[in-house]
């Protein structure tokens, strides 16, 4: 069977997960991002591998500004908090896609003027996820300061494993360009809701899990990935290190053809099916 043609394990996971359950957003993108809804209700069975492509979560810097002992809670604003609302949620996922239960993820982040709570603990936060291995994080959008992007710094621990270290993004952000610490991997999908902002993101931690071995019966379209055809890709120029994107721009990479979903410079490791929150194929 064509790879490109084969069920995600992790979509039809996460649809299973969704099903019955009203999540704080509801997302479609690539690896990592890939959020289903279920209109039936219905629980399909995982399929014998997983197929999305997803390497481990990718670590970054800890940064000057990490305390250890935050509090346990899942929310960082009180009513008087300053800066617009943000909801961050998803799934920690093993190597199998499967979820990971109790998981902990410490969150801590600048407040809406750039600043750093380095007396209390103010924008910071830890909190474990659920027995689906999800989390939901109440926040604000952080302030910028110098030298760097908009950005939230975590760290995420499947019960007895290392720790991983990383940052979470904001797409469409000006200094996404020009931070030297920002990696396109890390991009959360946001989107607006009223006055404030709904952000999606899921970590595949390198741990490794024993796949389920059944097939799904369910034939919903939502849970599974359109026939791709390579023999004849869409046209646009050949993707090259260095070129600036504009959003809508279309580029082949291997033969299949991407469309650009933000503007960007490209750069070496950012390859279209490397990037799902840079590059949607056609």
């Amino acid at each position: 069977m064509d790879e490109d043609n084969k069920l995600s394990r992790k979509t039809v996971l996460k649809a299973a997960l969704a099903a019955g359950v009203v999540a704080p957003v509801a997302l479609v993108g690539g690896p990592a991002l890939a959020r289903t809804t279920v209109a039936s209700g219905k629980t399909p069975e995982l399929t014998p591998e997983c197929h999305d492509g997803d390497a481990p979560t990718i670590a970054q810097t800890e940064g000057p500004y990490f305390k250890p002992n935050s509090p346990e809670r899942t929310s960082l604003v009180t009513p008087g908090t300053q800066g617009t609302r943000l909801t961050v949620s998803g799934f920690v996922f093993g190597l199998a896609c499967q979820p990971i239960a109790r998981a902990l993820l410490d969150f801590w982040q600048a407040d809406v003027n750039g600043n750093y709570d380095n007396s209390g603990y103010t924008f910071r936060g830890h909190q474990y996820t659920d027995d689906q291995g999800k989390f939901s994080l109440s926040t604000i959008v952080p302030g910028l300061y110098p030298g760097r992007t908009r950005h939230i710094h975590v760290k995420v621990q499947a019960p007895g494993r290392p720790i991983l270290t990383t940052q979470l993004y904001f797409p469409n952000e000006p200094r996404n360009n020009t931070d030297t610490i920002f990696d396109p991997r890390l991009l959360m999908e946001v989107r607006d809701v009223g006055t404030a902002k709904e952000a999606a993101f899921d970590f595949v931690l390198n741990v490794r899990q024993t796949p389920t071995s059944t097939r799904p019966t369910s034939s919903n379209p939502t849970t599974s990935n359109p026939p791709t055809s390579t023999s004849n890709p869409p046209g646009g120029t050949t993707w090259a290190a260095g070129t600036g994107y504009s959003a809508g721009a279309r580029v082949t990479y291997s033969g299949r053809g991407y469309v650009c979903l933000q503007a960007h410079t490209a750069q070496p490791g950012w390859e279209p099916p490397n990037t799902p929150a840079l590059w949607r194929a056609e």
